[in-house]
């Protein structure tokens, strides 16, 4: 008797199991580097309780000063280079004008004096900055 051999169809569908894996390292991987990618100016922030702020979809854009009163933008591809009143605001007036509702914050080191931070944020809101954050951290 000979023996009947059923043909077997080849599979057309895709085995997702493999692409799941490698979605899933692909992210952790995406997590544990996206907080070592935020660069600045190392700046000493005051202590204050505070509540924080409301998370926002977009990202934020910081303005830094540090100790001896310079300026830095963290737009672009030099953070570390220190800018003038008058070009920070420019930049800040420009980005402000493609998306208004991208919030601004200040990382002022604790040394800077008062009205040094007051230009700043007088400067911002003059930019098109609709309000101007300073960022602290909490007290230990």
């Amino acid at each position: 008797m000979p023996r009947s051999r059923s043909k077997r169809r080849p599979m057309a569908d895709i085995n997702v199991v493999p692409y799941i894996d490698v979605m899933l390292v692909l992210l952790i991987i995406f997590m544990v580097t996206a907080p070592m990618l935020m660069q600045g100016v190392k700046v000493e922030l005051p202590t204050a309780d505070a509540d924080p702020v409301d998370n926002q979809d977009s990202e934020p854009l910081i303005i830094s000063i540090d100790s001896s009163g310079q300026l830095f933008l963290n737009l672009g591809e030099d953070e570390k280079q220190a800018l003038e009143l008058a070009t920070i605001t420019q930049r800040v007036g420009a980005v402000m004008r493609r998306s208004p509702e991208k919030p601004v914050l200040v990382w002022g080191d604790r040394a800077v004096p008062y009205g040094e931070v007051v230009t700043l944020m007088a400067a911002l809101q003059e930019a098109g900055a609709p309000s101007v954050g300073l960022v602290t951290e909490p007290p230990q």
